[in-house]
């Protein structure tokens, strides 16, 4: 009877395995296809699409992708200077980043700070939901791997340019200039750039709340660091 026993949970196991690694393979053919094609969509896209449809069914997205040197360098200089100023220089992870943001979430005892690099935001955005689990860290450590193997620096950040969020149904650098200037993501000066890059970390709330005096402060922030930014 044990023997019985152990050999279902031994092929469940494997079973469970298997599933394991057919997910990982589907996420690498998906990077890899990226090298010349363009992701359509997110996860993180549909799943904001979905709330926004159970409150009305007619509810689309704002996006519209464009290509890397049709973005403003300003724009992009900011995102850098705001988000991931190694962006460069890592292989996906910024570790002395993420041991600050650990120090500065454990002295608040929550969560204030993340620490993620770009390519890191990316596999979150393009693969996972919204959950924080231990196990969708360590997914997106994996995914952030197979994105720093397979796609160039450039490419990486042209897809995150494409595809990240920057308001409520608002996706991507020409959505957002749109949305916020009436202009294209080509056309976008610095001031503009630097407050786009800070309305990043919580769209949502900026698209709502414009005249936020914090808001303000990181822009000028971001200004004053995007000189010193390297971008691919």
């Amino acid at each position: 009877m044990f023997r019985l026993i152990w050999r279902q949970v031994w092929r469940v196991g494997l079973f469970l395995l298997a599933l394991l690694v057919v997910y990982q393979l589907w996420m690498f053919s998906c990077i890899v296809w990226w090298v010349w094609f363009n992701p359509s969509t997110s996860q993180f896209m549909e799943d904001r699409l979905e709330v926004m449809q159970q409150k009305n069914p007619d509810a689309e997205l704002k996006h519209q992708w464009v290509p890397y040197s049709r973005i403003s360098a300003h724009l992009k200089r900011a995102l850098v200077a705001s988000e991931d100023a190694k962006f460069l220089g890592h292989e996906g992870f910024d570790w002395e980043a993420l041991q600050k943001a650990y120090e500065k979430n454990l002295k608040k005892g929550r969560i204030v700070a993340g620490g993620s690099t770009i390519s890191q935001q990316l596999a979150k955005n393009l693969f996972l939901s919204s959950k924080r689990t231990p196990w969708r860290k360590a997914q997106e450590a994996v995914i952030t791997v197979m994105l720093e193997v397979v796609l160039t620096k450039r490419r990486i950040f042209e897809i995150y340019l494409n595809v990240i969020e920057w308001g409520n149904g608002v996706f991507g650098a020409e959505a957002a200039a749109r949305h916020y200037y009436k202009t294209s993501a080509a056309n976008l000066g610095p001031a503009q750039a630097a407050r786009l890059a800070a309305m990043v970390p919580n769209p949502r709330f900026y698209d709502t709340h414009r005249g936020s005096a914090w808001l303000e402060r990181k822009t000028g922030i971001i200004l004053g660091r995007m000189g010193a930014s390297e971008i691919p």
